[in-house]
């Protein structure tokens, strides 16, 4: 598995995990999913996403 299918997998997940916690938890669960999309919109502006550097740091390689 590459580090962007794995980024994306961890993106996707937090986005559902976050929209079942403001449906059963508190509303407020949807700042967490407004953070992960601002956060992949810096990413493809930017070319650098945070989770991709911690990423790399616990040692998964691109390819």
């Amino acid at each position: 598995m590459t580090i962007e299918q794995l980024l994306r997998l961890i993106a996707g997940s937090f986005i559902i995990l976050s929209l079942a916690l403001s449906f059963l938890h508190h509303p407020y669960w949807l700042f967490f999913t407004a953070f992960v999309g601002l956060n992949l919109l810096q990413s493809g502006i930017t070319n650098w996403c945070p989770m991709m550097w911690f990423l790399e740091k616990l040692g998964f390689k691109y390819r």
